[in-house]
This record gives C-alpha cells, structure tokens and sequence, in this order.
C-alpha cells in the first residue's frame, strides 16, 4: 500500500511540469516560433523581391537579348558575353576598377592602422582627434570629389607655379596616366575613417599585459607590431579588406565628380561604363556586362568569406 502511494506522488508531482512542458509554459517551454511572426516578414519580402531580385533576374534574362530598353527585342544568346571579352573599352573599365580597389585597399588599410595606433596610445586629445579624423565618413562622396577636384585643378598647380616646383604646375586629372591616383588617394581619404574605427576596436581587445611583457622582455615596439598586435588583430585586417574591396569596386560617385571618367576614358570604372551604355542605348549589352560584373563580385565575396571563416577571430 505504501508503494502505491509512492507511486501514485510521483505521477502527481510530475503532472505539471509536463503539462507545463506540453502548454509551452515553464523551463521547458517549446522553442516552435509562432507562425504569426511570420506574416511581418512578408512586406519585407515582397518589397525585396520587387525592388532587387526581380530587377536582376530581369536583367539578366535581357542579357541574352539585343534590347535597347525598350520596344521589341530578339534573343542572340551569348552573343552580347562574347562580345565583352574582345572589346577593349570594357577591359579597360575592369583593369581600371580592379587595379583603383586594390591599390585603395592597401592605403586605407596601412593608413587607417597607423592612426588607430596613434590615437589609441597615450597621448593628449584622443578624443577630439577620434572625431576630427572621422568626419570624412559623414560627408557626400560628390562633394568630397568637387572640393578636390578644385584642389588638384586650381590650388596644387598656383602652389606650383608659386614654389617653383614644376611636378605640381599641372593638374594631374589632365593627365590619363596620372589620374588615377587622384581616385585612388580621394578615395582612400574618405574611407580611411570607418576602417580606423575598426582597428581601434581591435586594439581595445588586445590585453596592456602582453606588451608589458613584451617590454620588459626587451622587444622594440616594431617587434611588438609585428609579432603580437598584427597577429592579434588579424580578424579585423581580414574584415576591413573584405569591406574596402566590396566598397571600392562600386566606386562611382568620387570619379564622377573628379574626373567624369577622364581624361577620354583613362578613369572609367565598370559602373560609369555600365551607366553610359544604357543611356546610348545598348541595354543588353550592358546587362550582359553587369552580370559578369555580379558573379566576379560574387566570387571574391565568397572566396573572402572562406578565408575569414577560416583564419579570422574576433
């Protein structure tokens, strides 16, 4: 009988909690998402679907047509792909965009490190200097493009002419094999800030005591750069080149309110050649040409995204 009793408490003090659990109530509440959540991805959904996916499926389905935009239109097949590879002014953009990424990379990056460095050591003013040196992130990139349009134009050339130094007396935008570093330098100018702010917080995480004793142990401060806070901060190295190299791909805006594309076609990107061949009328050849440009950009995001899976922590 007193077995029974036992028994029959047991089943009693269990009852509950598996109700509980079966209700979806107390600590093993189910995880099941309500499906009513659901419905509020909806609007998100379609506008998306309306604004980018369709748009790009649309386009890339023009790209195997001879379509100016508009009106009729037949189907050529690869005829538009076959043509990109043999036209020299789309190399050109593709040697000009790739080349204006990389070299941008590098800068902002050595740039950007050299000031997180600086403005994360002891020195006076850091907070002040934080805010002065991110200020170009702020500003529009078309505006940023005319002030140093007039910069390279105007004021280098006069303090050329004035100092004697004949390098500077004439505008390098003038010049197809020196304009080029004016994109890459404005470039890196606006964006240095963003990828210093993320090497500040990659040397908060950095522990003081490392280099306490890497100090005492009689390491030069190039040795500690290089063999405690590069390796630590590996992670954010990785990501700020993943950020730059997307960002500086599609750079458009700098180079049109800098050069236009000039002088003759010296600095065309991908992205201006892509807009000047809609509006002379060669639509699907230029869809064809964004599509390319899509799955490069696809690819080296996904190679990228390997590498940091692979090596980064942060």
């Amino acid at each position: 009988m007193s077995g029974a009793l036992r028994r029959r408490r047991r089943r009693s003090a269990r009852g509950p909690a598996a109700e509980r659990a079966r209700a979806g109530t107390g600590p093993h509440r189910s995880s099941r998402v309500d499906r009513t959540h659901y419905l509020f991805l909806i609007p998100v959904l379609v506008v998306f679907s309306l604004s980018i996916t369709l748009p790009a499926v649309m386009g890339i389905f023009y790209s195997f047509t001879d379509s100016i935009g508009f009106g009729e239109y037949e189907f050529v097949g690869l005829t538009n792909y076959a043509v990109m590879f043999s036209d020299p002014a789309i190399l050109s953009a593709y040697g000009f965009t790739l080349g204006v990424a990389l070299c941008t990379v590098v800068l902002v990056n050595i740039a950007a490190l050299g000031l997180a460095l600086g403005l994360t050591s002891r020195i006076r003013a850091r907070t002040t200097l934080r805010t002065v040196f991110v200020l170009p992130m702020v500003v529009s990139g078309i505006i940023i493009a005319f002030v140093f349009q007039f910069v390279f134009s105007h004021t280098l050339p006069a303090a050329g002419q004035a100092l004697g130094i004949g390098a500077l007396e004439q505008s390098i935008l003038a010049d197809p094999n020196l304009a080029w570093i004016a994109v890459v330098l404005v470039t890196a100018w606006q964006a240095t800030p963003q990828a210093m702010l993320i090497y500040i917080a990659g040397l908060m995480t950095v522990p003081k005591d490392v280099y306490e004793a890497a100090g005492i142990d009689g390491a030069s401060g190039w040795q500690q750069l290089r063999n405690i806070t590069l390796p630590l901060i590996s992670g954010f190295v990785l990501i700020n080149v993943i950020i730059g190299f997307k960002d500086f791909l599609s750079t458009y805006e700098i180079i049109v309110g800098l050069t236009d594309g000039g002088p003759g076609t010296a600095t065309r990107s991908v992205a201006m050649a892509i807009f000047a061949g809609f509006e002379d009328g060669d639509y699907a050849y230029q869809m064809a040409n964004s599509t390319i440009f899509f799955l490069i950009t696809l690819a080296i995001a996904l190679v990228q995204l390997r590498l940091t899976r692979g090596n980064a922590r942060v």
